[in-house]
């Protein structure tokens, strides 16, 4: 009976030591696998219900976590769940219709999403279903099969990842195309372009007086020296608040993205590492910090892009996906199909006149895309929201082209690229993880340039 009791106290206390052994080490990897299974589900409540897609599993990146992943997707119920072999690290993805998808514990309260008419878009005509896609000519057909990695072995070109491709000359669509599973109607993530379609609605704002670059003391909170912190600072980059750009699991990046249900406040908590306005510091943080003082200046929450950029333009297809507390991720999360990103574009190239109508403020564009001076930047020629292909000492990012070229540029390979000089518009979207998708990209401008001019 001794031996027994004892037996049975050893084996409790190993229990003990196991199950502490195990919350110990999951309450540490927590954050980790919280990342992982949020990735996880918003990429298949997205991909399903934004996007429209039967296979968005082929958009997980290559991660250790993604063999032990269970994601369940409920389309009718507008929900998706990830978890680690459907035991832990729960997270939740809520679709609502003209907003996406939100991670979120309970389904966010979001309000109604205002609708958007294509008309006024320019590419309204041809955007239909039954419109034929314009005849490119032999060069050009040529230069997206090389977008494509036609030319390429097969297993280059799924790595290369190509998706769509469209060209505008002259505020007119000229050539197109898209990979199999993909079309002219297809939403896709443009990721960091969203950045840029950010400081195109900051300058709509501030057009319509609501708010300036100058402003400061732009979150209550901020009574220390983050209070000197401008708009035009959150714009360039230029904040001096911490951050980590780098997109591995637990850095500040991911955990603002799939871990905190109100990611401007996040941001808004971070402390000052450098004097505002000295130091260039690539960071998503910023901007969606940035789009939670629009939303409270406006009182528009997460319906403020289409109230604003999307509804304006036209951009039927477009959604901008808020977080939990109805802030738009602006830094990251607007879906669009391929020709309304050439809108986008196309409304930049015309210095934010459209239809007739001027709704950015006359010189917003050359402001934009004019570099200042720091003491040190990790982003050489990211102007306002905007890349140049001048950098700040005067050569050229892409030598084969134009000087003028200035560019959106999105996570996995999303591009739009702009050429005043040539009045032309590429956009290439696409899935590229692993391989360099700029050579294709500037092949793909410099042959479009040399096939229409």
């Amino acid at each position: 009976m001794h031996i027994l009791r004892r037996v049975i106290v050893i084996v409790a206390v190993t229990a003990l030591v196991l199950i502490a052994a195990f919350t110990g080490v999951y309450l540490w990897q927590q954050p980790i696998l919280l990342t992982g299974t949020g990735y996880a589900a918003h990429n298949a409540c997205a991909g399903a219900l934004v996007a429209g897609r039967d296979d968005p599993a082929t958009d997980l990146p290559p991660n250790p976590l993604v063999p032990y992943l269970q994601v369940d997707l409920d389309a009718d119920a507008g929900t998706a769940t990830a978890s680690i072999l459907g035991a832990i690290a729960y997270q939740n993805a809520w679709y609502a219709e003209g907003f996406g998808c939100t991670l979120a514990d309970q389904r966010p309260e979001l309000g109604e999403a205002t609708a958007i008419d294509a008309q006024g878009n320019p590419f309204t005509d041809v955007a239909a279903a039954t419109a034929p896609t314009p005849e490119a000519g032999a060069a050009l057909e040529q230069a997206m099969g090389r977008a494509f990695g036609d030319e390429l072995a097969a297993s280059d070109t799924e790595a290369l990842g190509t998706r769509a491709v469209v060209v505008v000359k002259d505020g007119e669509l000229v050539a197109e195309r898209y990979a199999d599973g993909f079309d002219a109607e297809t939403p896709q993530l443009g990721w960091s372009m969203s950045k840029s379609v950010t400081e195109l609605m900051t300058g709509m704002l501030v057009e319509q007086g609501v708010v300036s670059l100058g402003d400061d003391h732009l979150r209550p909170e901020w009574t220390d020296e983050r209070a000197a912190i401008t708009v035009e600072d959150l714009l360039r980059m230029q904040s001096g608040l911490e951050w980590d750009e780098t997109y591995d699991l637990g850095t500040p990046i991911t955990r603002m993205l799939y871990l905190e249900p109100d990611m401007g406040a996040y941001v808004a908590s971070l402390p000052l590492e450098h004097e505002p306005g000295s130091v260039q510091e690539y960071s998503s943080g910023s901007t969606t910090l940035l789009c939670s003082v629009l939303t409270e200046r406006t009182g528009l929450g997460a319906d403020l892009p289409r109230q604003t950029i999307l509804g304006a333009l036209g951009l039927s297809t477009a959604t901008f996906e808020p977080d939990a507390a109805g802030t738009p991720v602006c830094s990251s999360y607007l879906w669009a199909a391929p020709r309304d990103w050439a809108a986008l574009g196309q409304f930049a190239l015309q210095e934010g006149e459209w239809n007739g109508e001027q709704l950015l403020p006359e010189g917003w564009m050359t402001q934009t895309l004019t570099n200042v001076e720091h003491d040190q930047t990790d982003d050489a020629g990211y102007a306002m929201g905007f890349r140049t292909n001048m950098l700040p000492d005067g050569s050229l990012r892409w030598p084969e082209l134009p000087a003028d070229t200035f560019y959106m540029s999105g996570h996995d390979g999303q591009k739009v690229v702009m050429v005043p000089s040539e009045e032309l518009v590429v956009v290439r979207m696409g899935f590229t993880p692993a391989a360099d998708d700029e050579p294709s990209e500037r092949q793909l401008v410099a042959d479009a340039i040399a096939a229409l001019g």
